[in-house]
């Protein structure tokens, strides 16, 4: 990395962002914007940087602008988002723009350097948030798997046996009996189109049940 853009309105967000980069860059040329008409006009008329680090809340625009048109004019630079925004409507726009990391600005400037030091080893930097985020979103839902709801109660006995445990000790659990929650296994079966316990525990596991 020899060049990097940092799009951020605040100059405190600037400096602790330029002293991340230095540490893991060192000598690295930065170019600071703090508006995004002026980033957007010197990616029409400069030689685009390495990397680019980009706030997506800024007085004059969002910085999916910036990302959306680097990753057109210059797919080589590495956009990388910088905001206090974790949740999905941030997060995803920016993915689908072009941004290859995203790094949340309540950490210290010390592991914004951690996550900026492993691009050079080829990983993507992001947030903890923002990767167990990532984890969440893409996780595969129950409807994905079942051909009609379970009930709170099925949803109880699959928990339980995907464990190990028998239905004599998910009776004893739930202080039913073994012949009821045989019933609601038989239900469960059913409802996500499998045949066994090991197939309905894989799938518990799937949907995050255990």
């Amino acid at each position: 990395m020899k060049s990097v853009w940092v799009l951020e309105d605040l100059h405190e967000s600037h400096a602790w962002l330029g002293k991340a980069l230095e540490a893991v860059f060192p000598g690295i040329a930065v170019q600071r914007y703090f508006r995004l008409a002026d980033a957007l006009e010197a990616a029409h008329t400069l030689p685009p940087p390495d990397l680019a680090l980009v706030d997506l809340s800024l007085p004059d625009g969002s910085g999916i602008a910036l990302i959306k048109l680097l990753n057109d004019q210059a797919p080589a630079t590495m956009c990388v988002v910088a905001s206090i925004y974790d949740d999905d409507l941030h997060l995803m726009p920016a993915l689908r723009a072009g941004a290859q990391g995203f790094l949340l600005k309540d950490q210290s400037w010390e592991q914004i350097a951690e996550l900026l030091r492993g691009i050079a080893e080829g990983r993507p930097p992001l947030s903890p948030a923002i990767a167990r985020r990532l984890l969440a979103h893409f996780r595969p839902q129950m409807h994905d798997y079942m051909t009609e709801p379970l009930t709170q109660r099925e949803t109880e006995v699959l928990g339980i046996i995907a464990k190990g445990m028998t239905l004599a000790e998910a009776a004893r659990l739930l202080g039913i009996s073994a012949h009821t929650v045989s019933g609601y296994t038989k239900e469960i079966y059913r409802k996500l189109n499998v045949s066994s316990r090991a197939e309905a525990a894989l799938t518990a596991r799937n949907i995050g049940l255990v």
